[in-house]
């Protein structure tokens, strides 16, 4: 079993960390997945460096050689049971240090993984929305309303996700396509409020795995980590708004 450090060892360390961030891990989880692969392969010394969008790594070998690879991070693609399968594979790797092409396969599976398919995501938004309005005193008539515009934004976000329109320009148009949709059911009589339509639409939008990934970050001392994800949420809070606001100012 071949345990020297090489370029290729840290480069699928890289692959499997970068594929935890997108998939929602934390910045230690990230860090310290990565730093103990790099040493059950023979580094000595790994410095690990991530941020949400970033990755960089610079491990020393036992001859005091330096291997460093930076990592751009694309969109955030949360998948927590693939995210599961990482770590799984993370202490494998640890544990028997199999060979590169191994790893690559075990990668290329987990990336093959299926994931929900449109229609279930579809029947997903349906009683997401429907539930909550419920949830937060609305009638059945605001249930089915709010289901019916949950069904219109998840074709919405797919359409958009297929035209490669900005995460934040989406969310926006999705909260106004939302807020439209609900004041139009009050106003032809089918809902009997849209604030009630509404707030179970707005269950769908809000970034709370981006809020809850930045408290834990601030809890391990990942503070600039912990600040990005915050500002993100922040925002994307303020686009839901803006975009439930406006229709309600028109209306």
């Amino acid at each position: 079993m071949n345990c020297e450090f090489t370029q290729a060892k840290l480069s699928f360390a890289m692959d499997l960390g970068q594929r935890m961030l997108q998939y929602g891990a934390e910045i230690s989880r990230v860090e310290d997945s990565i730093s103990r692969i790099c040493r059950a392969y023979g580094a000595v010394r790994v410095d690990v460096f991530t941020i949400t969008s970033s990755i960089v790594v610079t491990a020393f070998d036992a001859k005091g050689q330096p291997f460093t690879q930076t990592r751009r991070v694309g969109a955030l693609v949360y998948d927590l049971s693939k995210l599961c399968e990482l770590n799984a594979l993370s202490r494998h790797i640890c544990l028997t240090r199999p060979q590169d092409a191994q790893v690559r396969r075990a990668l290329v599976r987990i990336d093959a993984l299926p994931r929900y398919s449109f229609w279930q995501n579809v029947s997903l938004y349906i009683i997401i929305s429907a539930a909550f309005s419920i949830f937060f005193g609305g009638s059945i008539a605001d249930a089915l309303g709010s289901a019916l515009i949950g069904a219109v934004l998840c074709f919405l976000q797919a359409g958009l996700k297929k035209l490669n329109v900005n995460s934040l320009l989406s969310i926006l148009t999705c909260s106004m396509i939302g807020g439209f949709g609900a004041h139009l059911l009050v106003t032809l009589s089918l809902a009997d409020s849209a604030a009630n339509v509404s707030i179970g639409n707005v269950m769908l939008l809000i970034p709370g795995i981006a809020l809850t990934n930045a408290i834990r970050d601030l809890f391990s001392g990942d503070t600039i980590s912990a600040l990005l994800r915050f500002a993100e949420a922040f925002v994307s809070s303020i686009a839901i708004a803006w975009g439930f606001a406006l229709p309600a100012a028109l209306f």
